[in-house]
């Protein structure tokens, strides 16, 4: 793995904690890696769950995507950016354009993202069989924003597996609403699984705000995935409590303090 400093006036105590995530994250990475690699076949759809605006989770997932790479494979990235923003996307990728022009939701825009996308042009610009594509809607009243991603996702459905970094509630397969109201509520995850897609579910979790050093990936046929899914997800909805972690996701990409 490799660090390049942020674009523009990004302060060094920023860029040092980025290179102590890249030193940190060896330790246990490699492994959860490989098994998440071993999911991205063609025609699959891996969705990495995240909080926004985490400095780590951005490092993880671009070191998961240059894993991948390195078997001279091909891969379609998705990220939750409004498609309205594809056109710019493609001239960055062909080194007409540059991130700074990039609109990103503020709940979601922050330096290490815009950093992603410019790395990830750069990987293409060099010969990588690297696609990067943006599938969220507008924040707009009235928009189904994970009927439009799911819809998204189903379009680069191919030979490349695609492989998304979404917020960890929409790489939910099932939730067990309490209200009947609420009953037809279903994230983008659980719309493709619907749809008869291979989807693969890995949200990130974190044991403590600042404990993000260490990653451990945690299978969700064990009991400690069905805790964490409960403890960290879903109890944050109207919902039941999941019985089984598999109904849910395919495992769970645990943040520790190292």
């Amino acid at each position: 793995m490799h660090c390049i400093s942020y674009i523009g006036g990004i302060m060094w105590q920023r860029f040092f904690v980025t290179i102590i995530l890249f030193a940190s994250l060896p330790v246990n990475a490699t492994t959860v890696y490989d098994r998440i690699a071993q999911g991205l076949t063609p025609n699959s759809m891996t969705l990495i769950g995240e909080s926004h605006q985490r400095p780590e989770s951005i490092v993880f997932f671009e070191s998961l995507i240059t894993h991948y790479l390195q078997q001279n494979k091909c891969l379609t990235v998705a990220l939750e950016i409004s498609s309205g923003q594809q056109s710019l996307i493609d001239e960055i990728q062909q080194g007409q354009a540059t991130v700074a022009n990039l609109r990103i939701a503020s709940p979601i825009d922050h330096p290490s993202l815009r950093k992603l996308i410019q790395d990830l042009a750069e990987m293409r610009i060099n010969g990588k069989c690297l696609k990067l594509v943006a599938v969220d809607a507008d924040f707009k009243p009235g928009v189904e924003r994970d009927q439009w991603i799911a819809k998204k996702l189903i379009k680069l459905s191919g030979e490349a597996p695609v492989l998304a970094l979404l917020g960890s509630l929409h790489t939910l397969k099932k939730v067990d609403w309490m209200y009947a109201e609420l009953k037809k509520e279903i994230y983008a995850a659980g719309i493709l699984v619907s749809s008869g897609y291979d989807v693969k579910s890995y949200p990130q979790v974190w044991t403590e705000r600042d404990c993000n050093t260490r990653t451990r990936l945690i299978p969700a046929d064990k009991p400690e995935a069905t805790k964490l899914l409960n403890n960290r997800l879903i109890a944050s909805l109207n919902a039941f409590e999941i019985k089984k972690a598999t109904d849910a996701i395919d495992g769970i990409i645990l943040w520790e303090c190292g």
